[in-house]
């Protein structure tokens, strides 16, 4: 059972939480049963006790029970794993957070005067999110660094905001392969994973097996009509630094540990991991977090902020939550991702006392306004494409990828958010000189303004419908 330390970060009332081992594990099948998630893990460390509770199948229809060492496909959550490579090559004192990096990795050419390890690892390095999967079949992290780490790949200038950046981690990836000498693989396991005692498993890592350990599929889950089908991961090996590593539920918990004063094994000194822990000026996600560290996203704000990450591969679904303040870590893996079970898990663990620190999106909004000159047009981040175009009754619409297009509430501060998807959000983003918006972000990720031409061609329509 968990223990009655309090909860809070304050001095205020503490809360405990009622919650022990059945607890969990009902908590846990019941909504596994009503998201037709064929298998989960759920670990929570608070009080200095540690329980853990798995659910179901490693895939649906097989039997094959998930057990405490099953290892799930973490997807981004991997980010936090380099990130914490990287600080300790910071704290040995390899690596400097706010050097350039073109000393390390000549390959950036002139973008390496500007770059630091700080920007890549708190997404403000100004990447786009990451190319398409083709064109990230790379033979190595190395040539993936030279096809897309370049100044055409940016899309806001090193330092000047957010951007959440696949591409970003895979140069701290390759970063950490120059200066240690090693494979990002090996480097993974040598520096973190085995100093933790966890044993490695990763995706698609070229001639690396699970060392024993079973893995769990990712599902596609269809809920309207009840199909559940196993889905391969597709992950590009060079990619592995955002994204890579299988661990379970008790791993991503001990990696937690680092940022308690437990007794861990002494792998990152502690004022490292603070630095981690603390959000950067200029890294503000609109939407998921209220902020971003240093390879930790931040949720709430002063002495009650929790950080942790979320991640999602090809149907798999994970979470960790970390609050130093009352010494508590919750950790989530599952291998489907229909949506909504992590959500209802942490109303769940509120109820029964346990306040897990997550995204809310029901802070007051600013007053409406109209449309503001200058924000319609074309946005790219990559190989995504984000259209602002005029409805012809004085309001804009969103388009993403050619997808349904969707009418925006713009605020005063320009915000905006969907006009029948309230709970997500975006802004338009002015370019400091000129005043013109140049930007807009869309959840985790901005896209550049590319051009008045689909502006034109919107005024050009208006006109035209004018005098029909």
């Amino acid at each position: 059972m968990i223990s009655a330390a309090g909860l809070a970060s304050t001095a205020e009332e503490k809360v405990e939480p009622q919650l022990d081992r059945d607890h969990l594990l009902g908590t846990l099948s019941a909504l596994a049963r009503k998201h037709q998630v064929p298998g989960a893990q759920l670990a929570i460390y608070h009080g200095g006790e540690m329980v853990a509770v798995e659910v179901g199948e490693l895939q649906h229809g097989t039997g094959l029970p998930v057990t405490r060492d099953a290892a799930f496909p973490i997807g981004s959550i991997t980010k936090t794993f380099t990130a914490t490579v990287a600080m300790i090559l910071v704290a040995d004192g390899d690596l400097e957070l706010d050097a350039p990096l073109g000393e390390h990795v000549p390959e950036l050419s002139d973008l390496g005067d500007e770059l630091t390890l700080r920007q890549l690892l708190s997404h403000t390095g100004g990447f786009a999110a990451g190319p398409s999967d083709s064109e990230a079949r790379s033979a190595s992290i190395r040539r993936y660094v030279l096809d897309h780490c370049h100044r055409q790949n940016l899309v806001l200038p090193p330092g000047a905001g957010f951007s959440y950046s696949s591409t970003g981690y895979v140069l701290v990836g390759y970063l950490i392969e120059t200066i240690t000498g090693m494979t990002w693989w090996d480097a993974m396991e040598s520096l973190l994973l085995r100093p933790f005692g966890i044993a490695p498993a990763f995706v698609n890592a070229p001639g690396r097996g699970l060392l024993g350990r079973p893995l769990a599929t990712g599902h596609a889950v269809n809920t309207a009509v009840g199909r559940v089908r196993p889905v391969t991961q597709s992950l590009p090996p060079a990619e592995a630094p955002a994204g890579g590593l299988a661990l379970s539920a008790v791993d991503l918990v001990t990696l937690g540990l680092t940022h308690l004063d437990v007794g861990m094994p002494p792998v990152l000194p502690t004022t490292y991991a603070e630095q981690m822990r603390q959000a950067v000026p200029g890294a503000e996600p609109c939407g998921s977090a209220d902020g971003w560290g240093l390879g930790l996203a931040v949720f709430g704000s002063g002495r009650t902020a929790w950080v942790g990450h979320f991640g999602a591969l090809d149907g798999t679904d994970c979470n960790i939550r970390i609050d130093p303040g009352s010494g508590c870590v919750v950790a989530f893996t599952s291998n489907a991702n229909p949506g909504g079970m992590w959500g209802e898990l942490v109303c769940e663990l509120r109820t029964a006392g346990l306040s897990v620190g997550d995204w809310s999106h029901s802070e007051a909004l600013k007053r409406p306004m109209a449309p503001p000159p200058g924000c319609v047009g074309s946005y790219l981040n990559g190989t995504a494409e984000l259209l602002i175009e005029s409805t012809g009754t004085g309001a804009v619409s969103f388009t993403a990828n050619g997808g349904a297009a969707q009418e925006l509430i713009i605020f005063e501060d320009l915000s905006f958010s969907f006009r029948e998807q309230p709970s997500v959000r975006g802004r338009f983003l002015r370019d400091p000189v000129s005043r013109n918006i140049e930007w807009l972000q869309a959840n985790l990720y901005a896209a550049r303004r590319q051009s008045a031409a689909s502006e034109i061609r919107q005024v050009l329509m208006e006109e035209q419908s004018a005098f029909v």
